[in-house]
């Protein structure tokens, strides 16, 4: 398993995301404490898509979020490293449109997409600038991306049990529920070791994106970046 700090082959993630793919929505149900479907709804939100808008969903895994976002009436495709995370997704949402592919070499012509996402997946790319270059590649001018990720609590006595419960409880727990449980040890390390909310908004502007902002959710567990893809 390959630490947070340390590189991240496709390879590896992939092969991580596929052996926790049966049990991971469930296991991220219980681990968030069910915070994760008003996560869900607030990047819908976020995004403000249109009927008729094509929009990707980088990283869908087994398509749930992909399946939130199609809610707007714009037709959304989810795209996944992981073939097991695809699979239970195809399997459990054929209405689903999910495709296999890499964030850092998208399968799509330039600008074919209104609003491109990302939900607690960009932080697990080997590249992040290259990835948000690309996905700014596939945007059309003008086009919105919004990211969902984890990031810091803005409040010290908060953030400190957070941290306490990412590194000692979440591996604890996920050993009850979850398919892989040494996954979830990595992905608390690399939520621990992610650039807090101004940095990451930093990273985004200094890579083709314009115009960038962020709201906190849930006290800054979970920040909501949002950015337009200049004309």
């Amino acid at each position: 398993m390959s630490r947070a700090d340390l590189d991240k082959e496709p390879h590896e993630i992939a092969s991580m995301f596929d052996g926790v793919a049966e049990k991971y929505d469930k296991t991220n149900s219980v681990l968030s404490f069910g915070q994760d479907k008003g996560w869900r709804r607030a990047t819908r939100a976020a995004l403000s898509l249109k009927p008729g808008e094509k929009v990707l969903d980088l990283g869908a895994g087994t398509g749930v979020s992909t399946e939130e976002l199609a809610r707007s009436g714009a037709y959304v495709v989810g795209l996944d490293l992981s073939l097991g995370m695809l699979a239970v997704g195809r399997r459990d949402r054929p209405q689903v449109p999910l495709v296999a592919g890499d964030a850092l070499a998208l399968p799509f012509p330039d600008q074919t997409f209104d609003a491109v996402t990302t939900s607690f997946v960009i932080r697990n790319v080997a590249n992040t600038p290259a990835a948000l270059r690309e996905l700014a590649r596939v945007t059309k001018p003008g086009g919105r991306m919004v990211i969902c990720e984890f990031s810091h609590p803005t409040n010290g006595a908060f953030r400190t049990v957070y941290l306490q419960y990412l590194m000692r409880s979440l591996p604890a727990v996920a050993r009850k529920v979850a398919s892989n449980p040494e996954a979830y040890v990595y992905l608390a390390e690399s939520i621990r070791a992610w650039p807090d909310q101004r940095e990451f908004a930093t990273i985004i502007g200094e890579n083709t994106w314009s115009q960038v902002k962020w709201r906190n959710l849930t006290g800054g567990i979970v920040a909501l970046h949002k950015a337009v893809r200049p004309a």
